[in-house]
């Protein structure tokens, strides 16, 4: 049984503090990127629907011991407002300091399902560990603007991105409406 513990407030907000600055020291080095050519790609959910890359953020790190953390959430005050989620698409870069200077960070796939409005984070981390500790203090920060018990993650250990991204693995299934 594993028992998760929740942080406290504070070392939450030390947490993305820390993982602020060192997005802005990869910034100024240059060690983070956003490419594109996966922007548009589609992958499958254990449900048959589709979530769709809109963006890639990839740090200048090699994983020693990589795992995938699928993470999966619904905006709240969204709902079905097509222009509410192409906005939220367009301006969710300003949160790339609250993941990208996390102990362990590679990349991340942003994925939108519009069939579900469910968003997920499709990353690669160095450590199922270090996976799990980003996810847990992600949890605690979404929750403030997802609809509730509507964030969900799952570390998947053994597997690689290009699995998912061919199809021979589908991610885990929507969150609950």
């Amino acid at each position: 049984m594993t028992i998760e513990v929740k942080p406290s407030t504070a070392a939450v907000l030390l947490a993305v503090a820390r993982s602020a600055g060192t997005t802005a020291r990869l910034l100024a080095r240059r060690r983070l990127t956003m490419p594109s050519s996966l922007v548009g790609a589609q992958l499958r959910d254990v449900d048959g629907s589709c979530s769709t890359v809109f963006r890639e953020t990839v740090a200048a790190r090699r994983a020693t011991d990589p795992v995938l953390l699928v993470v999966a959430f619904r905006l709240r005050w969204v709902g079905a407002a097509r222009w509410a989620h192409a906005v939220f698409r367009r301006t969710c870069v300003v949160n790339t300091p609250l993941f990208a200077g996390f102990p362990g960070f590679v990349s991340k796939l942003w994925l939108a399902d519009r069939s579900t409005d469910v968003y997920r984070g499709l990353y690669v981390w160095d450590g199922a560990a270090r996976a799990t500790a980003y996810a847990v203090r992600l949890s605690q920060v979404l929750r403030l603007v997802t609809v509730a018990g509507s964030v969900a993650y799952e570390v998947v250990e053994g597997a690689e991105r290009a699995e998912f991204l061919s199809g021979r693995r589908t991610l885990p299934a929507a969150p609950p409406r």
